[in-house]
């Protein structure tokens, strides 16, 4: 047998082979091209992967919610180490490609490993651009490329004191605002007049300045570093030129990114700014590839995703020699950057230089903090600048790239695609995203349009979760979850698997998740709520600003100050509104017991203010009517004067605790119901609630006190104390279920403080206890409060946490506008019991 033969019969075993590709790069770009490849031929190439990071491809984009607080690690991962091992993929992770032998098609690694390679592939990204100046190596100068300078950046702001970012792009101003939630005190250098001014225009600019400034960071403009100065070795502070110094604990260098193109140059491979391509993806080298922010095409070079994932389709359809999507190559990109910098929406696209033969369509809502602005040119646009209100940018893009003539629509243009297209837009919200075209980009941060948006909503994506599972829409950042909504609505109708309530329009997320995120993000304000979970409305509504207000006092007691403003005005003033225009007020009596002096204060009070009429209330109190808005302090004041605090009988909290006489005066009588219901009254007093929560205590099964529709009742019995929840008496009348019997009254009452806690801490604003425990069983109650020993304990003690400062700074005391020796005053008058202190 010749060589030939040998040859000729080894052939066909070699066609079979995979050819070998291999990776210099897991970021985004190297991994979205191996997707890419995959979804055309995945039995192709054998796929080994380089990555200079120890860990696997996550979304670089979504780095600043890390800093913020608002993601973890994981929840930012895009491939998975199982994604690497079920599609064949050999990550090396942790070990950088340090050098290209084009002449023995090998690369070989730090660690001196040598990969052989059919096809190299290219994704270097970029590097941070360091400006050279004095003490750019001193320790605490840090970048903000990677998750390493992430973590650095929060190691710092644990530490507190100051923070200097240098550059006012959009990573620089994402770590601004990531180390001001960390608590630093942050001031952004930026040498231009104008932030962002890639992306934004002089007045936008100056929108985006103001909005930071009043969040709290310093922010110099025309301002350039001269030196990055010492203290102790470590960094101390920047000096600008004109000699001013700032004090730094960190600095955070975001000047800019150059292509990472030192390999391929040192491979012999042709670069300028970056690794010249063409529109294949082609180096110089045939068998070599590039992609991502370190290639240059046709003399651009792109830091955006959109034209990365345009690159990395043309290149998988020339790799596989197939076209999914029916392209010749890359042809460029056209980009628009859509952005939420520090929480604030921010749109720009094409040329919004405008120039001599450019008009300019401008809208300024200073009340909203709306900016927008349209460049046309021969009525097509060819830029547009939206601040605060970017809903219609896609649109904007979609008419710019197709360089539609807008003649026919120019007057209302600036005020959106539904103004400009007539009522029936207006009356259909969805009309808008119907009119995109299916190439039309929806979800940035993954580079996915209309049409495979609604490919994977054909192919069975009938809810919003499942359609980020299958192609990624909405996935990241979430600012296209409207977007993803309303095509889910056009292309299943009433088939769409609806998700859970949201809490009211000004969000997408329910009662639970608002929980849930407040304690995993540790937010701790209303705004920052708000901004973190990308509010739709600047301030909230009349249903999500009280329940928010309620949720952060219920996370954070102690920590958070309550905001009266986000509170009911019965609950400002401590008082019912009547239909006439006046208003009551109930004092409290402690387990519906009084004595002569309050009798004597009340009395007082009705003459006083000439109320026409006291009425005994349900809850066994007295309750005074008509009462002027304008008395309402002073009528506080004197009721407070005598001892009696605010019944509460206005807001979401403790009403009352209503008692029989029990065994004290009854002859029916088995326990003291009328002591243990003034205990309970003391203890829970002044404690805010999903909503108003009432107890009573009978101290025998004759149960006069009405125990059994209560939200937590206690009916007395010879051998202790059973304990009924979640009773109703209002419209819809609900008797009570029986949690549990106890033998002694500290049984009873730790079981109250344990149940309240639960409620308070499970429940949605505005849920009474009838419909929590319908809602989530009483099965679910009696798991949470007894399968764990020591559970009771444990909600009890968080509940009497809570107590102290519910109580240290009671509505009362607000009531009366005294807020210096009143405290004291109460605290005499009215101690919580010892043991609840």
């Amino acid at each position: 047998m010749n060589a030939q033969t040998s040859f000729d019969k080894a052939q066909p075993l070699r066609e079979r082979l995979p050819e070998k590709l291999v990776v210099i790069g897991n970021g985004m770009a190297g991994c979205r091209a191996v997707e890419e490849i995959l979804a055309r031929d995945p039995g192709r190439f054998a796929v080994t992967i380089f990555g200079a990071e120890p860990r696997v491809n996550y979304n670089r984009i979504m780095l600043s919610p890390v800093l913020a607080g608002e993601k973890t690690f994981d929840e930012i991962v895009i491939n998975t180490a199982e994604w690497y091992a079920e599609n064949g993929v050999e990550l090396i992770a942790g070990d950088p490609v340090d050098h290209i032998d084009r002449e023995r098609k090998t690369v070989v690694s730090r660690s001196g490993r040598v990969e052989p390679y059919d096809r190299l592939l290219i994704a270097t990204g970029s590097d941070p651009f360091i400006i050279p100046v004095p003490g750019r190596d001193l320790p605490g100068v840090v970048t903000f490329r990677d998750l390493d300078d992430v973590d650095k950046m929060l190691a710092a702001a644990e530490q507190g004191g100051d923070a200097v970012v240098i550059g006012g792009g959009l990573l620089g101003l994402e770590a601004a605002h990531g180390l001001s939630l960390r608590g630093m005190k942050v001031t952004v250098i930026h040498l231009m007049p104008t932030l962002m001014e890639r992306q934004l225009d002089e007045a936008a600019g100056w929108l985006l300045k103001q909005e930071l400034e009043r969040r709290g960071q310093t922010i110099l403009t025309g301002a350039d570093t001269a030196e990055i100065v010492a203290k102790d070795g470590h960094v101390g502070g920047v000096r600008l030129k004109d000699g001013r110094q700032i004090p730094a604990d960190i600095v955070v260098m975001a000047v800019g990114i150059r292509p990472a193109t030192m390999l391929a140059k040192t491979g012999g491979i042709e670069c300028e700014r970056g690794i010249l391509v063409d529109d294949h993806m082609v180096t110089s080298d045939p068998d070599v590839l590039a992609v991502g922010e370190c290639v240059q095409h046709r003399g651009q070079c792109y830091g955006l995703v959109a034209p990365l994932w345009e690159m990395c389709r043309a290149l998988a359809d020339h790799l596989t020699e197939q076209k999914l999507d029916g392209s010749g190559g890359y042809q460029g990109s056209v980009t628009a950057t859509k952005l939420k910098v520090s929480g604030i929406d921010v749109f720009s696209a094409g040329d919004f230089s405008g120039g001599d033969d450019g008009e300019d369509i401008v809208m300024r809502d200073a009340a909203r903090g709306v900016y927008k602005r349209l460049v046309l040119r021969n009525n097509r646009i060819i830029g547009a600048v939206l601040y605060g209100d970017t809903a219609d940018g896609n649109w904007y893009f979609d008419l710019l790239k197709k360089e539609e003539d807008v003649s026919d629509i120019r007057e209302g243009l600036i005020f959106g695609q539904a103004f400009a297209l007539g009522a029936g837009a207006l009356a259909d919200p969805n009309a808008a995203v119907a009119a995109l075209s299916d190439d039309a980009e929806i979800c940035g941060c993954n580079g996915v349009t209309k049409g495979k948006v609604v490919q994977c909503i054909l192919g069975g994506a009938a809810s919003l979760d499942a359609v980020r599972s299958g192609c990624k829409a909405s996935a990241s950042c979430g600012s296209c979850t409207g977007l993803v909504e309303s095509l889910l609505a056009l292309t299943l109708g009433d088939e769409v698997q609806a998700g859970a309530k949201t809490m009211c329009k000004c969000t997408s997320f329910g009662h639970d998740d608002v929980r849930r995120l407040i304690l995993e993000k540790e937010l701790r304000a209303i705004p920052q709520v708000m901004q973190e979970l990308h509010w739709t409305t600047p301030d909230g509504c009349a249903s999500c600003r009280p329940a928010l207000n309620y949720y952060l006092l219920c996370a954070w007691p102690g920590e958070y100050e309550d905001d009266q403003k986000s509170r009911f005005v019965n609950e400002r003033l401590h008082a019912n509104i009547q239909k006439d225009g006046t208003y009551s007020v109930v004092p409290r009596m402690w387990g519906g017991l009084t004595n002569p002096r309050e009798l004597r204060a009340i009395a007082d009070v009705v003459e006083k203010y000439d109320a026409p009429m006291v009425k005994v209330t349900g809850g066994q109190r007295l309750d005074i009517f008509g009462i002027r808005k304008e008395d309402l302090p002073a009528v506080w004041a004197d009721l407070n004067a005598a001892g009696m605090v605010s019944g509460h009988a206005y807001g979401k909290s403790l009403r009352t605790v209503k008692t029989c006489v029990g065994s004290e005066w009854c002859r029916f009588g088995t326990q003291d119901s009328t002591g243990l219901g003034v205990t309970i009254e003391r203890m829970t007093w002044g404690s805010w609630m999903p909503h108003k929560f009432k107890i009573a205590v009978s101290g025998c099964p004759r149960n006069c006190a009405e125990a059994t529709i209560k939200d937590f009742g206690i009916v007395c019995v010879d051998s202790g104390y059973e304990l009924h929840v979640g009773g109703n008496g209002g419209i819809k009348v609900r008797a009570t279920d029986f949690l549990c019997k106890v033998a002694t009254e500290e049984e009873a009452l730790e079981h109250c403080a344990a149940f309240i806690q639960l409620y308070r801490e499970q429940a949605h604003y505005l849920e009474r206890t009838a419909p929590w425990i319908e809602r989530v069983g009483l099965d679910h109650v009696k798991r949470a409060m007894f399968d764990d020993p020591e559970a009771v304990k444990r909600l009890a003690a968080r509940f009497r946490y809570s107590q102290t400062f519910m109580q240290d700074d009671p509505w009362a005391k607000r009531a009366a506008g005294d807020r210096s020796d009143l405290h004291s005053h109460l605290a005499t008058v009215v101690p919580a019991p010892t043991e609840y202190a």
